[in-house]
């Protein structure tokens, strides 16, 4: 489906702050992504990582980031959580928790009553290297 009121708009990436830069590209390498480019030095990089199908992750070094603050919503961040599409979230949560993840929340099917589709949802939340909560995220199709 096409955006008619701005054309073209699209997702473009999720940002990032990294407490300890090399530690959470080193997370995202072993999640699959590849650094697709990078520029900066010390605690001015950034790198834009490809998921592996061109959507990008931009990692900003962030030293002196609070993680306490960082997952927090209440703490007036408006990030809540990044979701990546995954074909088998058990294996995704799975080798998230092997390179370093800690867990949030198991693999689990989730019914909504939405409408006008009625999905059901197979999700797992995992907390990342610098405290950033992610989550994988397929939609399983179910008759009603």
């Amino acid at each position: 489906m096409s955006n008619d009121i701005i054309k073209g708009l699209g997702y473009a990436h999720m940002a990032i702050a990294a407490k300890d830069f090399d530690k959470s590209l080193a997370f995202y390498k072993a999640l699959g992504m590849r650094v697709y480019t990078q520029w900066g030095e010390g605690d001015s990089r950034i790198a834009l990582l490809d998921t592996g199908n061109g959507d990008l992750v931009e990692l900003f070094a962030k030293p002196d980031l609070n993680t306490d603050k960082a997952a927090s919503s209440a703490e007036g961040n408006p990030f809540l959580h990044f979701a990546f599409s995954a074909q088998n979230v058990d294996e995704a949560y799975r080798i998230a928790l092997e390179v370093g993840a800690t867990p949030l929340k198991p693999p689990a099917e989730m019914p909504l009553r939405s409408h006008p589709v009625c999905l059901t949802l197979r999700i797992a939340f995992v907390k990342g290297p610098s405290g950033e909560e992610l989550e994988f995220f397929k939609i399983v199709i179910k008759p009603i």
